[in-house]
Formats: C-alpha cells, sequence, structure tokens
C-alpha cells in the first residue's frame, strides 16, 4: 500500500527511511497546467529505479497522482509550475535494515516555475567538489544528493551552474543538469554508468537526436574537449529549465549555437 503525503494532509514520520538514511528517490516534474512535460519518462524512471532499489510501487499510482495533483494545483500556479514526487521506503526495519514489509511513502510537494535564463547562453563553472558515482546505483535519483548540495555552496552568484568532475577530474554532469557537447559532426554526452543522475531530458534529448540522424558518442568528457576546435557547443539539460547553452566556462568563451532547442522540444510531450 502506497502512503501519500501531501501538504494538506499529514506530515512525514520522524521514522521515515528517507528522512533518516537517505532511503528513497524523486522526479521532479515541469507541469504546464494540468499537464505533465516528459510525464511517461518521469513514470518509467520512477518505477524502474524503485525497482532498482527494491522499493515497491505501481505505474498507475504515480500516475494518478500527477493528475490529481495537476487537477487539484493548476489554478493555483497558472500555466507554468514544478511538481515533486518523492518516494521512500517509509518507516520500519533495524538500522539500516529494511523492513521485512515495505509500506512506501510518497511526498507530495509544488512550487513555482524557475525563472528561465534568457537567450544567448549562461554562465557556468567547475566545482571543486568531486563527484563520486557508486556502479550500482548510477544514474537512479536517489535522496543522497549530498555531494550537489556541497558543490553548490561555491556558486558565487554569476554562474547558472556548477560543473563537476570525478576525482580524475573527468566531467560528468552539473548539480542539476546533464551534459550535451556539439562537436564537428557528433554529440558527445558521458554514459549512464558514469553519472549520478540520468536526466529523462538527457534521454529525451538524445533519442531526437538519433532519430533526426545525428551520431552520438557516449564518453568520459575530458575537460580538453572543451577547448577543441571541434566544440560547437555545450549544453546543460534537465526536466524542468529544458536544454540551456553556456556561453562562458569559467575564463572561457564557448561557441553558443542553438542546435539542440531547434532538433528538440520537450513541451511537444506534454500529456
Amino acid at each position: 500500500m502506497l502512503n501519500v503525503i501531501r501538504p494538506d494532509g499529514n506530515g512525514v514520520s520522524a521514522t521515515d527511511r528517507g528522512l533518516a538514511y537517505g532511503d528513497g528517490l524523486f522526479e521532479t516534474i515541469r507541469m504546464r497546467g494540468r499537464q505533465a512535460v516528459l510525464r511517461s519518462y518521469h513514470l518509467d524512471r520512477m518505477v524502474a529505479d524503485a525497482g532498482r532499489l527494491g522499493i515497491p510501487v505501481e505505474r498507475s499510482d504515480l500516475d494518478a497522482e500527477i493528475s490529481r495533483s495537476g487537477c487539484d494545483l493548476a489554478s493555483q500556479y497558472g500555466d507554468d509550475w514544478v511538481l515533486k514526487l518523492v518516494l521512500t521506503r517509509g518507516s520500519g526495519g533495524r538500522g539500516y535494515r529494511s523492513p521485512v514489509e515495505c509500506e512506501p511513502s510518497l511526498i507530495v510537494t509544488s512550487s513555482l516555475m524557475p525563472i528561465l535564463p534568457p537567450p544567448g547562453g549562461v554562465v557556468a563553472a567547475l566545482s571543486k567538489f568531486p563527484l563520486t558515482v557508486n556502479p550500482r546505483l548510477a544514474g537512479i535519483k536517489t535522496l543522497n544528493r549530498l555531494e550537489q548540495v556541497m558543490a553548490s555552496r561555491e556558486f558565487s552568484g554569476e554562474e547558472f551552474e556548477l560543473i563537476m568532475a570525478n576525482a580524475d577530474g573527468q566531467l560528468l554532469e552539473g548539480t542539476r543538469t546533464n551534459l550535451i557537447i556539439r562537436m564537428k559532426g557528433e554529440w558527445v554526452t558521458p554514459p549512464v554508468e558514469s553519472l549520478a543522475v540520468a536526466g529523462v531530458m538527457r534521454q529525451f534529448a538524445l533519442e531526437c537526436l538519433r532519430a533526426s540522424g545525428h551520431t552520438i558518442r557516449e564518453q568520459i568528457i575530458q575537460p580538453a574537449l572543451l577547448s577543441s576546435p571541434g566544440l560547437r557547443g555545450l549544453y546543460l539539460v534537465n526536466s524542468v529549465m529544458g536544454i540551456v547553452a553556456v556561453r562562458r566556462l569559467g575564463s572561457v568563451d564557448l561557441p553558443v549555437d542553438d542546435g539542440l532547442e531547434t532538433i528538440c522540444d520537450p513541451l511537444k510531450t506534454l500529456e
């Protein structure tokens, strides 16, 4: 049985494993009125990743909650707003050990849509805080985001995003975005197994590129690639902000074009 917790109802239990151990995962969904952007992608990922964690949940229950929230909240926020679904294992178990019978909790919250950056590209910087990825948890948007929290303390105010690298200095992702790089003749992005979070916007963008006949190379990104003469653009992508080009990384100016935005429009996925 799924225990749904909404802002107007009972609060989260003090014994919830999501609070105590980060035992859960979440989805952040852009809403357009009552409809959700990338709805099927979010549902598929949450169900699949919950299965990887051993948290039972039905896709139909999550889908119903998106519909209910859309009906209840669209009039409050207007056209654009954000819905967040946090799925935890619930309470129980001894210490780190999971309960024998799992009764997961779904915590539902909402917020205003953040202000989107103006066209022409944004400023980004490299984080000094290294990102580590457990291969058994790679790509899952778990509640364990402390590395991103610590990296975000480095924001000075000018940067739109901070890009995180592993201990070897290879670029993986932003604190809240995935990376897609346009090179001459191909597109490059880090593989899922190297990522802390494999975003649904990343998945959708790669599908659009493949459907349009573009070549995609999934590889670990060395910083030198961003100073290569073949560089055509660096994009930050996530499901709320969509596609954002980077015009400057640190003190280095980067080329900017609108190639990815013209190929990939997430608003066409409204359901």
